[in-house]
């Protein structure tokens, strides 16, 4: 199935999309245009009590603060925050981790990248770099906030939160900074036709432009910008945790092509490749909801209950397992759908 080439039936008019765009002849953003006064980052809502028992297996693990798997090593790592750590899981045994990696501060995000894993740690401003499955650890200092990391050819790209800049990080070369007219750099992600940047605070998405070293045109990512990722396909789905959507974006150009409504609270998001879906955790409800995002507009196909606090979710690819993190303690729920 070839990309989307328009707005399905029951998605946002591009009419009606605010494009954030510096393409003005001083080549400075339009005053005009989505000017946000005292931003506040999209938080996960906060979930109720649990009332139906979670579906699959749950583990116990402390607080989760990100998780994702590795196919390559078939390894499952969790961040927790006490004590901060990496936890690397065997895909096929996850009752006991096989290799814990103490870190000096709290993980916020878990990107793979070859045979590592990438786990920002803003609070003591690095990038730490793990080995899979062996845990090797190495640290990368960073001038900021880094929210995330990602690999790009011999360069690591990481986005730098409170500079609100892509920071590039040759492997032969010093650093280079990429700023422009964003107001938070929360997440930095590529979909093999393009990089981009997600910025909560202004919620919206960014092209950034490697080659000029500059950020590009922007569009508004719903009312709370929440988690993104990437497909096979070249598009970018966010989850907008205040109106409660999932949003699908091209890339090349960057354009809203679908705002499907989810209500409950979205807010983890991963995608299978081998199976075309999205998976959203629903905070409010404690659930997780699977999407085939195949066709010209997202179709429900699973839909199951979860441990408290689901703020995160990743997914084994060769069997289609899902993973859901607790925020709050209650450990790692794993579903066969």
């Amino acid at each position: 199935m070839g990309r989307l080439s328009a707005v399905s039936r029951i998605a946002i008019p591009l009419a009606g999309v605010l494009v954030l765009s510096s393409c003005s002849t001083d080549d400075t953003p339009n005053d005009s245009l989505q000017i946000v006064q005292n931003p506040v980052a999209a938080t996960a809502a906060v979930s109720p009590a649990v009332s139906v028992k979670p579906a699959g297996s749950v583990f116990a693990v402390p607080g989760v603060r990100a998780l994702v798997t590795d196919e390559a090593s078939k390894s499952l790592v969790v961040a927790v925050s006490e004590p901060p750590s990496l936890r690397i899981y065997d895909l096929a045994a996850l009752d006991a981790p096989k290799t814990t990696v103490a870190l000096p501060g709290p993980a916020e995000r878990l990107t793979v990248s070859g045979s590592q894993v990438l786990a920002s740690v803003p609070g003591k401003s690095l990038l730490a770099k793990v080995s899979l499955p062996g845990g090797a650890l190495e640290t990368v200092p960073v001038a900021g906030q880094p929210s995330a990391g990602l690999a790009d050819g011999d360069a690591t790209l990481v986005s730098v939160r409170d500079r609100k800049a892509v920071e590039v990080l040759p492997k032969n070369a010093g650093p280079r900074t990429i700023t422009g007219q964003i107001y938070s750099a929360d997440d930095v992600l590529s979909t093999g036709d393009g990089v981009v940047v997600l910025d909560k605070l202004r919620t919206a998405l960014f092209a950034v432009d490697l080659t000029e070293g500059k950020i590009g045109e922007g569009l508004r990512a719903g009312d709370g910008a929440a988690n993104a990722v990437t497909d096979d396909l070249g598009r970018v789905f966010v989850t907008d945790a205040r109106a409660g959507a999932l949003l699908a974006f091209s890339t090349t150009p960057l354009l809203l092509r679908q705002r499907y409504p989810v209500p409950g609270g979205a807010y983890g998001i991963a995608y299978d490749r081998t199976r075309g879906l999205a998976w959203v955790t629903l905070t409010e409800r404690n659930e997780v909801v699977g999407f085939d995002v195949r066709g010209g507009e997202p179709i429900e196909k699973h839909r199951f209950p979860t441990v408290r606090q689901p703020d995160s979710v990743t997914v084994d690819e060769q069997s289609g397992r899902v993973v859901v993190g607790s925020a709050i303690g209650e450990g790692i729920q794993v579903i066969t759908p």
